[in-house]
């Protein structure tokens, strides 16, 4: 069994709390060994939430029993954690814990130290003053979340829950993933980063974009050149590039590639066809190429995804 510790401060934003009630707190008693949550702080409460709400939590000193353990949000004024929370969460990470931030939550991993030399984000708000306290922290700019070893972070407020999807995906897989997305009625993997919510003029193409990509999506088994992508869109290719980066943070090779692996992830599950046949439902053309995009992307081999998260090995 899986123990996660959703961890509050004095001050809770309320909507990133809900975030991590909805994925990890809530019972899904479908699914075997699904995460036991505990809601708690090391402050004492009453805590005070967004609009003035007062939260009543367990009041804990130690974090032992946490296999994850999961920060919705911290004080960007003032992150320095009290002594003892600072000793606790040190030694989570020491024994191997997976620490997980939404939004400014960031702040307290790097007050810790935890955040040297690895890959981090918060809410675009609070990038310039992340990157002048903490410039030794690897800042990711135009990512929804990212991971590095055993710490995730999330930008701000709905990243939340793409990062917490992500953590699911991790543990239990492509097809729960996509269940609990289902009952939360969102969608489960975003494409794009920070930069397309940031105020922007709307672009004009995007209904030619939207058209091309479900186009897209339908022939993944085929060759696709950007080229063709382009032609699909009536744009010319160098206006086709822009447009499809500005509307969602990825270039449309980085797009393709990544809508490929995850359909590879989903047949991966379901154990019903060879790497080969895989390979070419995909549109990876051959095993070796697609062995070497997957464990290049994912940091796994296919053959180790599947024997985790499906009954019939390769």
């Amino acid at each position: 069994m899986h123990h996660v510790a959703i961890l509050l401060g004095p001050v809770v934003a309320s909507f990133e709390l809900g975030c991590a009630s909805e994925l990890f707190a809530l019972s899904r008693p479908e699914y075997p060994h699904w995460y036991q949550t505990d809601i708690v702080s090391f402050a004492a409460g009453p805590l005070v939430a967004t609009g003035g709400l007062q939260l009543l939590v367990p009041q804990i000193a130690d974090l032992s029993r946490y296999d994850t353990i999961l920060i919705p949000n911290w004080s960007v004024s003032e992150p320095r954690p009290s002594d003892a929370l600072r000793e606790q969460l040190l030694a989570a990470y020491q024994r191997g814990a997976r620490l997980i931030s939404f939004c400014s939550g960031a702040f307290l991993l790097a007050e810790l130290g935890l955040l040297k030399d690895k890959a981090a984000t918060t809410h675009w708000r609070y990038a310039d003053e992340f990157q002048r306290r903490y410039p030794d922290s690897r800042y990711q700019q135009n990512v929804l979340y990212c991971f590095d070893g055993q710490i995730g972070c999330s930008a701000g407020s709905a990243a939340a829950l793409d990062l917490g999807l992500a953590v699911i995906r991790r543990d239990f897989g492509f097809d729960i993933a996509n269940q609990v997305a289902k009952r939360a009625v969102i969608s489960a993997h975003r494409q794009g980063g920070q930069a397309q919510f940031v105020a922007q003029p709307m672009q004009k193409k995007t209904n030619l974009l939207s058209a091309t990509m479900d186009w897209a999506l339908l022939h993944l088994h085929q060759p696709l050149a950007v080229e063709q992508l382009a032609d699909k869109a009536g744009m010319s290719r160098r206006s086709f590039d822009r447009h499809f980066k500005a509307s969602t943070g990825l270039s449309p090779l980085q797009w393709l590639l990544q809508q490929r692996l995850q359909l590879v992830q989903h047949y991966l599950e379901q154990g019903q066809h060879s790497l080969e046949q895989i390979a070419d439902l995909t549109g990876f053309g051959s095993p070796l190429n697609l062995r070497q995009q997957f464990q290049k992307q994912l940091g796994i081999s296919p053959r180790q995804y599947q024997r985790q998260f499906s009954c019939s090995p390769l």
